[in-house]
Parts: structure tokens; C-alpha cells; sequence
């Protein structure tokens, strides 16, 4: 299987793994899935941090790429086909974060690992909780 994770399950997978659902948690760390995570996760944290939205986010910000090496994932880079996919999507949730995601994941074929009930309901992206 082909994950990628939400900015929540990224934090939490790192600090905080009680939260996850017990399948989020197999699958993330199933040897044998490959996990991603994009690029706009790093600006989401980086943004709420930096808003005082996530004061704890200083480390994370400041060692992303090992943050993203110690779940054994790999950065998946935003791209002109993801960028065009996420304006172009008819869905009336607005937050720019979760639409690139979103289109990240349709467009690679991905399946978005999140807790985010408006993902779960966007139908053209395949979700697991």
C-alpha cells in the first residue's frame, strides 16, 4: 500500500502515536508500505508554529527531513500536475493544506492516511483511519 500521511498523523506518528487508530498505526508502520509526506506538511507546521498555533513544533520544524527519515517515509514533492489538480477541485472545503493533499493523493494514486472528517468525505480520495 501507498501512503500519504496528514500533517496530524505525521505529528502524532512522531510524538503522540497513542492517537492513532490502530490501523492507521499498522499501516504506517508496516514494512512493507511505502509512506510519504508532502512538502506542505513541513509549511503547515512551520505556518501554526510560527502563529504560536503549535509552540511544541519547534523541533519538528527544525529536523523535518529527519523527522520524515525516522518513520521510514519519503518527502513527496509538490508538483505542477498536484498544484493544477488541487485549484481545479469541486469541493467547497477551502484550506489550501488539506486540498494539495487531496490532490496529491488523487493524482499519485495514493491512499491519505487522516482523521479528518472532511477527507473521509471527499469520495474522490481514498482515506484510511
Amino acid at each position: 500500500m501507498r501512503l500519504l500521511l496528514d500533517t496530524h498523523v505525521f505529528l502524532w506518528a512522531l510524538a503522540e502515536p497513542r492517537k492513532l487508530s490502530t490501523k492507521a498505526r499498522n499501516a504506517i508502520t508496516k514494512l512493507e508500505n511505502s509512506v510519504y509526506v508532502s512538502p506542505m506538511t513541513a509549511y503547515e507546521l512551520s505556518y501554526k508554529h510560527h502563529q504560536g498555533k503549535l509552540p511544541s513544533g519547534a523541533a519538528i520544524v527544525a529536523s523535518f527531513g529527519r523527522q520524515v527519515a525516522h518513520l521510514y517515509a519519503s518527502e513527496l514533492a509538490i508538483s505542477a500536475p498536484h498544484a493544477l489538480a488541487a485549484g481545479q477541485l469541486e469541493w467547497e472545503h477551502k484550506d489550501p493544506f488539506d486540498r494539495i493533499l487531496a490532490a496529491q493523493a488523487m493524482v499519485e494514486g495514493l491512499t491519505l492516511v487522516t482523521a479528518d472528517q472532511h477527507l473521509h468525505a471527499f469520495e474522490p480520495v481514498t482515506t484510511l483511519w
